[in-house]
């Protein structure tokens, strides 16, 4: 029973100034690419950062799931419901099934038909959502343009960065 006490304790201590992000969506969509742009930003701006992923039946279209913290100083990658600051949803399903993670005041984060339509690649969908989560994660430009293009495959940095800005030109 003291652990568990314990546990509750560390993790209201660390609410403070720690943001979470829930990234959800299907295989095949760039969950896991978004959420490694989110901690290589996050790290590059000089937070503590912490991540996890669920990716068991993403070759199959599954659920895929990625938790990310970043603060001053983080002891978890884990979130739990009701605790989040933004749950990025890739994928409409996924989103409903993950809003519930949302804390009072949280935000769902996703991108609506016209902005998919004005993408140069459907395939980069997950880094245009990541410049709509741009406006409310406050990030200088250059971090989150350093992070695209370490994360990216060379060949296609520039489309991703496009696409970041076109995903940062539309608001929550």
């Amino acid at each position: 029973m003291a652990l568990k006490v314990e546990g509750l304790m560390n993790a209201a201590k660390e609410t403070d100034g720690t943001t979470s992000v829930v990234f959800c969506g299907r295989g095949g969509q760039g969950v896991l690419f978004a959420s490694e742009v989110l901690a290589a930003a996050a790290m590059m701006e000089g937070f503590d950062v912490k991540k996890s992923e669920v990716h068991g039946m993403a070759q199959r279209g599954g659920s895929v799931v990625s938790q990310v913290r970043f603060g001053r100083r983080v002891y978890s990658p884990l979130v739990l419901p009701g605790s989040v600051d933004f749950v990025v949803a890739l994928d409409e399903v996924e989103g409903v099934r993950y809003r519930g993670y949302l804390k009072p005041g949280g935000k769902l984060v996703s991108l609506g038909a016209n902005i998919k339509e004005a993408l140069p690649d459907s395939r980069t969908e997950n880094v245009a959502v990541m410049g709509v989560l741009s406006k409310e994660i406050r990030f200088s430009g250059r971090s989150w343009r350093s992070a695209i293009a370490a994360v990216a495959p060379p060949k296609t940095v520039e489309r991703n960065l496009e696409s970041f800005a076109i995903g940062r030109g539309v608001g929550i």
